[in-house]
This record gives structure tokens, C-alpha cells and sequence, in this order.
């Protein structure tokens, strides 16, 4: 065995060997967003990367786990040059061919040290993307993307993918007929999917060949783009036209939300690019809340005048003494 065969999971992670649960699952969180291989597609020293983190937060999120590799890597060296290892260790290195040897019999992979495959006995990992027709159903609930406890440790059978939805589907929930293998599966869209959202649907996955057990499929959730309404954090926002007598006078004026059409106040003396805010007018959340809709006003003049429209404006700016640019006019470099 070779000394250099061993990986420190704790550097891996960024942690100290003292570090806590929570420390090691923050570190792995982090990292795991920053290598994951859908963020980068064809980086294969990334997609190596995020095995590594993966690997690490298995056995070092696992008390059990955990305490034996400390035990194993705290004599490594004495091992791997044939030092008697301390006392009380309670770990014979002759009988592993390698590092990794030891690592699949701890996390119990491909039945100990003689199942290796001919990935060197790591963790496969499979991703892939495509239309929403491809993919199996069964909702078992959806997550930020990269949060909650359903991203860590993602087993070897478990597949990545994506489906897009329209605004509409998306807000109200949706029902989705797919195919997958020659199977027909009715997917529930909850109401209030939105980018990011992840879907994990329980024994959609991959049939993994060691216990036929079959893993999860996790859906990325994507939208199309609307003509009207965008996202900013977990509100909606959308541009409202207003004419310049609106913005100076103030008014009422009837502004699109995802439920139809309400009033709302406008008042004396707004500019162009100033938003406003309709509280719980937003986005659906899966607890049945709403968030607010920003309304971002946008001054927008007229192209064609009447006689008596121009004749109006024409008195308007001879009467008028606001000027606009008067902060401008002693404005040197």
C-alpha cells in the first residue's frame, strides 16, 4: 500500500479534525454547490471533485464511520511501510490491497474489498437532461435546489434531470403524463414550483445492479420566459406603462398579477424606473403563502399628438418652470 494512496477527508472538506456535525455538513453543502456537475457540464476534474466531497461527507457525517477512519488514517503511514501500528488499533492494513479497499468495506460497498468495479470501487454517478415527455412521475414534494436534506449523498442510483414549465403550470400546478422506458407515470406539479425548485421522486431512478434496489430521480425545475412577469428573489416583478400626466398628477390604473387584473394607486410625482409594491400579490409558496409583486413604473410618451393635445403640451412648457437638468448645468470636470 502506498502512503500517498490515503485521502484526507478533513482537508477535502476545508475542516479541522475537531470540526462539528454541523461545520462538516455546512463545508460539504458549500462545496458540493460549487462542483456539482450540473454547474459544470464536461469539467471532469470538477465531476472528480464532487465524487471526493461526496465520499468525505459520507464518512465523516457518520459518528461510526467517522471514528474508524480516524482510527485507519491516524496510522496510515506506520501501516503503509509495515511499522507496527500503535496499540489498541484495532485495524489489520495487511489484509487491504489499498486505501480504497479499506474506504468500500467502512461504507459497505460492492460487498467489501472484493467487489471492486472498474471505477476503483467509488460511487457512480449518472446525470442527465432532457424534455419533460422523458422523465417518470410520482411527486414526493420539491426543495430549493441545493438545499434541504435531499441533496446530500446522493446514491449511486439516483439520476439528475430537468423539465421546464410555463409561468402558468408553474403557479397553479400542473399534471405531467411522461415516458420512461415504456412506462407511462403521471407527475403532480405542486403549485408554486419556481427556478431552482428540485422535485425528488422516490424509486424513479436507476435499478442499482448490486441489490436492485431502484434510486430516486430529482427533477430541476426551469420556466419558460413571460412577456410580462420575471422573478426577483421570491417575488414577481413587472413593468406597468404610465403616461407622463399619470406620473405628475397621480391616478388609478389596473395592474396585471398572476391571479388577473387589480387597481392600484399611483400617486402625485412618481418617476420613470420607481417601483411600487402589491403585498402578497406574488408567488405561490408550498405552504400556501404569497410573496409581493413589484410593480416598476416606466414613463412612456405619446408618438402622435392631436392639434389639441400639442397645443396643450406647447402651453404646458412655456408655463412650466421645472427644469430637470438644473443640477446639470454647473456640472465641470
Amino acid at each position: 500500500m502506498a502512503a500517498t494512496d490515503f485521502k484526507d477527508y478533513y482537508q477535502i472538506l476545508g475542516v479541522s479534525k475537531t470540526a462539528t456535525p454541523e461545520e462538516i455538513k455546512k463545508a460539504y453543502r458549500k462545496l458540493a454547490r460549487k462542483y456539482h456537475p450540473d454547474l459544470n457540464p464536461g469539467d471532469k476534474k470538477a465531476e472528480q471533485r464532487f465524487k471526493e466531497i461526496n465520499e468525505a461527507q459520507e464518512v465523516l457525517s457518520d459518528p461510526e464511520k467517522r471514528a474508524k477512519y480516524d482510527q485507519f488514517g491516524q496510522y496510515w503511514q506506520q501501516g503503509a511501510t509495515g511499522t507496527p501500528p500503535g496499540a489498541g488499533m484495532g485495524v489489520d492494513f495487511g489484509q487491504y490491497g489499498s486505501f480504497d479497499d479499506f474506504i468500500n468495506e467502512l461504507l459497505g460497498r460492492f460487498g467489501g474489498r472484493t467487489g471492486r468495479d472498474s471505477t476503483g470501487g467509488r460511487r457512480v454517478y449518472t446525470y442527465s437532461t432532457g424534455s419533460p415527455e422523458g422523465f417518470p412521475g410520482g411527486f414526493s414534494g420539491f426543495e430549493d435546489a441545493f438545499g434541504g436534506g435531499g441533496f446530500s449523498n446522493i446514491p449511486t442510483t439516483d439520476t439528475e434531470a430537468a423539465i421546464t414549465l410555463t409561468f402558468s403550470e408553474a403557479f397553479h400546478g400542473t399534471q405531467k403524463r411522461l415516458q420512461l422506458d415504456g412506462e407511462t407515470i403521471n407527475v403532480r406539479i405542486p403549485p408554486g414550483a419556481k427556478p431552482g425548485s428540485r422535485i425528488r421522486i422516490k424509486g424513479k431512478g436507476q435499478i442499482s445492479p448490486f441489490n436492485q434496489q431502484r434510486g430516486d430521480l430529482y427533477l430541476n425545475i426551469s420556466l419558460q420566459p413571460h412577456p410580462i412577469f420575471k422573478f426577483e428573489g421570491k417575488n414577481i416583478i413587472c413593468e406597468v406603462p404610465i403616461a407622463p400626466e399619470e406620473a405628475v398628477l397621480g391616478t388609478e390604473i389596473k395592474v396585471p398579477t398572476p391571479d388577473g387584473s387589480v387597481s392600484m394607486k399611483i400617486p402625485p410625482g412618481v418617476n420613470s424606473g420607481q417601483s411600487l409594491r402589491l403585498r402578497n400579490k406574488g408567488w405561490k409558496a408550498p405552504n400556501g403563502k404569497r410573496s409581493d409583486q413589484i410593480v416598476k413604473l416606466k414613463i412612456v410618451t405619446p408618438k402622435q399628438l392631436s392639434s389639441q393635445e400639442r397645443e396643450y403640451y406647447e402651453k404646458l412648457g412655456q408655463a412650466s418652470s421645472f427644469n430637470p437638468r438644473r443640477k446639470l448645468e454647473e456640472v465641470r470636470l
